[in-house]
Formats: structure tokens, C-alpha cells, sequence
């Protein structure tokens, strides 16, 4: 499996864990609309799920992850 695939399910997976327990969270305890509910756990989990990257270096193509609770880019193992 190549890193650019990985990194995508990566992405995949935070994206996920983040916005399911949010959606359902959301859904509880606040009266919207239908479509407004996905939306802002949509918008939430967009905002806080951590983003994976696959990169070309000198050393060999490499995965890095950003997340706004961190500072800079992170290299991935």
C-alpha cells in the first residue's frame, strides 16, 4: 500500500472518530433542522480532525500529520 493511500485513510479514520460521536452528540441536544445537524458536525470535525500528507523527500516518500492542537507538522511511523 502506498504512503498516499495510507495517508488518505488516515485523513478517513479521523475524520470518522471525530464525526460520528459528534453527529450523534449534536442530535441529543440541540432542536435543528434535519440537514443542519450533519452539517455542523460536518464543519467541527473538518476543523479539528487532525490532516495526514503524504510527502517526497530526500530520504523517501514519508507521511506527516497537522493538527491544530500541535505545533508544526509531525512526522508519521
Amino acid at each position: 500500500m502506498s504512503k498516499k493511500v495510507k495517508s488518505f485513510l488516515y485523513n478517513l479514520f479521523a475524520f470518522a472518530i471525530i464525526f460520528f460521536p459528534l453527529r450523534y452528540w449534536v442530535l441529543e441536544h440541540f432542536m435543528l433542522s434535519t440537514m443542519m445537524k450533519p452539517l455542523i458536525a460536518f464543519v467541527v470535525a473538518t476543523i479539528l480532525a487532525p490532516k495526514f500528507q503524504a510527502v517526497t523527500t530526500s530520504e523517501g516518500e514519508k507521511i506527516f500529520m497537522k493538527w491544530i492542537l500541535t505545533n508544526g507538522a509531525k512526522e508519521v511511523k
